[in-house]
């Protein structure tokens, strides 16, 4: 048998180390989401144009609230799409 100074990896060894998930509404200070920003929106929508949860994203429940409001009214300006394909 090998010691286990012989073995030897290809890859490093992924260790779980979770970051706290953190607010960025409220680290940055921003108290109003604008829903003509689809650039900043994108952040909070995935691939299929679906909303990321808050437990994916990190936001607090006030702001995920707001995103969810601030899409919902850019999808019906047309600044977002309500489905598509491949988004980003």
């Amino acid at each position: 048998m090998a010691n286990q100074s012989e073995i030897k990896y290809l890859t490093p060894i992924a260790v779980d180390t979770k970051r706290k998930k953190y607010c960025r509404f409220k680290r940055s200070g921003i108290k109003y989401i604008d829903y003509k920003d689809a650039n900043f929106l994108l952040r909070f929508v995935n691939e299929q144009g679906k909303i990321l949860p808050r437990r994916v994203t990190g936001t607090s429940i006030k702001f995920q609230k707001k995103v969810g409001q601030a899409v919902k009214r850019a999808r019906h300006l047309s600044l977002l799409p309500y489905v598509a394909d491949l988004l980003k």
